[in-house]
């Protein structure tokens, strides 16, 4: 089988957890100094058993600092128990997204009892209770040193809200206030559980619920200064699947596009429940912002017709490559709270995926940029990065021969006052010369500023943070 020109991005890579000072072509903006710290899968196999899908992988964490001297990169596994119990046995122990350990029928049916959660924190980076944790979909936060990328264990809540399953991207407020979500899979009725949690606590304070048959699959979820919102897409499933099936997580899942689309919205000061709102079946994974309009609430995501990518991101698939699969569009559900009713708009015809925005002064506002990766070759999966006005449709890029982006996020200028006064940062896939590099964008102009190539590939990862060394909350996402 023909491999895709990025699955070299696809392969397992080894930690490098000594600083490392890399080269720099170009020049960097002088007031930029931090830490981007990314989080992704690193490895894919363990022994002779391989992982089927790439949100399967072993957490690799990656830091980019940059200082007066330079640029320099360090990596680590994240030292969860899926990793060092893999390590120690030589087999994949833990039940992943798209991945089950072979088990006895008696160990299936313990898991009844006793669930097991993953703690392969592989997905995204955050601040919780005064810690930088990596987080993924299971309610199992691990915490991390941002400067040596060293585990520094689980985050031991104290609480008792229930649920498996949780949202890698929690939203904050600049108080450090943040607010997030569980899902608690029951018979006959599943709940859908908000909850806040205060900047220097661990003790998650539940707000409100909602009771559902069939919870759906959701990645995240939109916060305004008035509202929390859950887009509840017709991926579904029956918790009692999940329980007796012996499949892995997400093929309990069933796509039932007759159900439609249903909107959540909650008061977000009491959690009280406003709304459902029925809208046309879709799927995404990733919110792109939220904000108050009036009696309107408006919801933009990074929007499929319907969840094929899920299935397209099983690696054989994503290794091979493929041309059919239609790119995420960006899209405003724009929900009428008065009236009950939900129109889409499409904000541009460029496709986006991994969106980023100005969060610390846009997030939960109306706003004007976004930053993603997006599809310019059929078949080259993520070969470019855009930066969307929603206000227009019009839409900047970035590219580069054999070059496969991650996700932009967006540094503001000291000082700024312009949603786009600052740069963008992304680490880069360069497949013809084997290594990635982290690539500096201009944000208003979106053009190359620096680039400081790493001592090798570097595996295609999911989300960061730029830590900044003045103000280090303010890369935070959704």
């Amino acid at each position: 089988m023909a491999s895709a020109p990025y699955a070299l991005g696809l392969t397992t890579a080894n930690e490098h957890p000594e600083s490392r000072a890399l080269p720099v072509r170009g020049t960097l903006p002088p007031w930029l100094r931090g830490t981007l710290v990314r989080n992704g899968p690193g490895r894919f196999e363990v022994g002779d058993e391989a992982y089927n899908h790439w949100f399967d992988g072993l957490a690799l964490l990656h830091a980019f600092t940059i200082t007066e001297a330079g640029v320099s990169y360090r990596s680590r596994f994240l030292q969860s128990s899926a990793y060092t119990e893999a390590e120690a046995e030589g087999r994949i122990t833990q039940s992943a997204f798209a991945t089950d350990p072979c088990r006895s029928l008696f160990e299936r049916v313990m898991t009844v009892f006793r669930p097991q959660l993953t703690d392969n924190a592989n997905v995204s980076i955050h601040r919780l209770a005064g810690d930088w944790v990596a987080l993924t979909e299971t309610p199992l936060p691990v915490r991390f040193d941002p400067h040596t990328l060293d585990t520094l264990g689980v985050v031991d809540y104290d609480d008792t809200l229930s649920g498996p399953l949780t949202t890698a991207h929690p939203h904050r407020l600049p108080d450090g206030t943040l607010y997030s979500y569980v899902v608690d899979f029951s018979k006959p009725t599943s709940t859908y559980r908000l909850y806040r949690l205060d900047a220097t606590t661990a003790t998650r304070t539940e707000l409100g619920t909602h009771a559902v048959r069939r919870p759906s699959y959701m990645h995240s979820f939109a916060m305004t200064e008035r509202y929390l919102a859950l887009v509840a897409f017709p991926l579904v499933l029956d918790p009692l699947d999940v329980l007796l099936s012996g499949k892995p997580f997400i093929e309990n899942f069933e796509w039932q596009p007759e159900r439609g689309t249903q909107i959540h919205v909650f008061e977000r000061a009491t959690g009280a429940h406003v709304t459902t709102v029925p809208t046309d079946p879709m799927f995404a994974f990733h919110h792109i912002n939220a904000f108050d309009d009036g009696d309107a609430l408006c919801i933009d995501l990074a929007a499929y017709p319907d969840a094929t990518i899920v299935d397209r991101m099983y690696l054989d698939a994503l290794r091979s490559g493929w041309d059919d699969v239609e790119m995420a569009r960006p899209e405003r559900l724009r929900v009428d709270l008065s009236q009950h009713t939900a129109t889409r708009e499409r904000l541009s015809d460029t496709g986006i995926e991994v969106p980023r925005i100005h969060y610390a002064s846009c997030n939960g506002q109306p706003y004007r940029y976004a930053y993603g990766t997006g599809n310019r070759t059929p078949g080259h999966f993520t070969d470019e990065l855009v930066k969307i006005d929603v206000t227009t449709g019009s839409a900047q890029h970035w590219h580069a021969d054999d070059c496969f982006p991650s996700e932009p996020i967006f540094a503001a200028a000291p000082g700024s006052n312009a949603e786009d006064d600052g740069v963008v940062l992304s680490v880069v896939l360069d497949a013809e010369a084997e290594r990635s590099f982290l690539l500096v964008l201009d944000a208003e102009s979106f053009t190359e500023v620096a680039r400081a190539p790493a001592p090798q590939a570097i595996p295609l990862s999911f989300h960061g943070q730029f830590l900044d060394a003045d103000a280090p909350l303010q890369g935070l996402h959704r």
